[in-house]
């Protein structure tokens, strides 16, 4: 392994670890240095490049070979720069996938999850196989996108695809089988895919068999902490680099983010990785599968060693990224600092939205939808975008207290003290505002950079040098600084919040 640099602790030599996450958002993606001297971490970016979905006929696609492009970019930067990369971590968004034929080659091009195919699909499965029975042997909240029902998607159009797939890998998987030759599955992510026995930690054949969807193109899971493998001899030749391991860490990027959140050991806590989707859990020893993790539609998925996160997708800041996107189309072009500034501006409690109402999740006119909503339910129809804006985080900070009383009252049985913000999303300060007071108790907001930091840690694991997540998340605190925010005045938020509760029909 090679190494460079080395600092003193009590007069013991502790060499430097640089190590390389990649972390591809549905956007954006960047690869990030993590320069780890045994105690802290620090990190910086060396790469960003957009991520982009393209329309390709019928199909909403991700440019995967230009993603694999940029990040081989990525780490010839590093290289020039005369950097010894230790170790590549790489984590994604969940559910998507590519497939493999009998020589290891690309069929077609991954699919978006946000595509139209699988519209209905999760119905015609339930016709198959009931929803209750799905979720007793998967634990996983039901979204149309998941896996399962996009592989069911091509079934029944009769894609010849399936059939002549040799090997199913999900993104990262399938990036760091474009970096090493080796094909296998990362825990976390196959975890998000509605195809896994939380219980067994192990594919859900019996399932997938009864929606005839070929369990022969599955391969082995792997925990996070697995090293996959090294930097093909071809890629080596071409960047000018060793023979760098490539390793498994929590690859769905909700699962690093959460492995950055920095609670002290046996803190009772709740976290929320704030981003394009807002997840908001607990996490547990062991999946939890009942009938009102159920109801509140939770899910179960794969945590770092051994722990299960239990949480809520929550539509999250997308809606505010569609609707900024919809007004630079149309007016001048004002950035998130600037719409949080009218935010604050406009008048508070105007009206109110169920951020993950359908109507929701598609991209298009974002703005237009909103005031439709207000209007179908009989609200006050913000105009400006400073009232628009306000209505969406608003919103979000009252799903996020229905988030957290779902699992204080119906799942975990006990009282939640903090709120640990995580991601992008920890930035907004006006957003955490409002989420300390629509929740009534503290939020810790911070790292801002979670997923890329429990990418980067997870590897330092994987090379022995941090002994588990406690470790792991003792490293995040004396290495980044939060931001605690508290409970502010009361008033309006509990009126706010029984209406939305009306709103959801609860």
């Amino acid at each position: 392994m090679a190494r460079v640099g080395a600092i003193e602790f009590g007069g013991i030599s502790v060499a430097k670890l640089n190590l390389m996450a990649y972390d591809l958002g549905a956007s954006s993606g960047r690869a990030m240095l993590g320069e780890f001297d045994g105690k802290k971490i620090e990190i910086s970016e060396l790469h960003r490049f957009l991520n982009e979905p393209v329309q390709l006929c019928r199909r909403f696609c991700w440019d995967i070979q230009r993603e694999f492009f940029e990040m081989k970019a990525g780490l010839l930067k590093a290289q020039r720069a005369g950097l010894k990369i230790d170790g590549i971590g790489i984590d994604t968004w969940g559910v998507d996938f590519g497939l493999l034929n009998k020589n290891g080659d690309l069929m077609g091009i991954p699919v978006h999850y946000r595509d139209s195919r699988t519209e209905g699909v999760m119905e015609k499965a339930f016709e198959i196989v009931p929803k209750d029975k799905i979720f007793e042997e998967t634990g996983l909240a039901f979204m149309n996108f998941n896996t399962l029902y996009q592989l069911l998607a091509m079934r029944l159009e009769g894609d010849p695809a399936l059939d002549a797939a040799r090997t199913m890998l999900f993104v990262p998987d399938l990036l760091a089988y474009f970096f090493t030759g080796e094909m296998a599955t990362e825990y976390t992510i196959a975890s998000t895919s509605q195809m896994i026995n939380p219980r067994t930690r192990d594919w859900a054949k019996d399932l997938l068999e009864k929606l005839n969807i070929p369990t022969g193109m599955l391969t082995g899971i792997q925990p996070a902490g697995t090293v996959r493998g090294h930097l093909l001899g071809q890629i080596q030749e071409e960047l000018g680099v060793g023979a760098i391991p490539v390793i498994a860490v929590g690859s769905h990027d909700t699962a690093s983010a959460v492995a950055s959140v920095p609670a002290q050991k046996d803190a009772t806590f709740a976290y929320l990785s704030s981003g394009t989707w807002s997840l908001l859990g607990a996490e547990m020893p062991h999946p939890v599968i009942s009938p009102e993790v159920m109801a509140a539609n939770y899910t179960n998925e794969g945590g770092i060693s051994g722990t299960t996160r239990l949480l809520k997708n929550i539509m999250g800041l997308w809606i505010i990224q569609e609707c900024k996107r919809e007004w630079d189309r149309r007016a001048d072009a004002v950035d998130f600092a600037g719409l949080v500034k009218m935010a604050e501006g406009a008048k508070p409690f105007m009206a109110q939205i169920d951020v993950d109402d359908p109507r929701f999740m598609a991209p298009g006119n974002m703005p237009a939808r909103i005031q439709e909503y207000c209007r179908e339910t009989h609200q006050e129809v913000p105009q400006s975008r400073g009232e628009i804006s306000r209505v969406v985080y608003e919103s979000l900070a009252l799903k996020y207290r229905w988030g957290v009383e779902r699992l204080e009252k119906d799942l975990l049985g006990k009282h939640v003290d903090v709120l640990h913000i995580v991601g992008g999303g920890s930035k907004n300060e006006m957003l955490n505002k409002f989420t300390a007071s629509a929740i009534g108790r503290p939020v810790v907001a911070g790292p801002s950079e979670g997923t890329a930091i429990g990418n980067l840690l997870v590897q330092a694991m994987a090379l022995g040098e941090i002994s588990g997540l406690d470790q792991l998340r003792e490293v995040v605190r004396v290495s980044f600084p939060t931001q605690e925010y508290l409970p502010e005045r009361q008033e309006g938020w509990d009126d706010a919040y029984a209406n939305l509760l009306k709103l959801m029909g609860e």
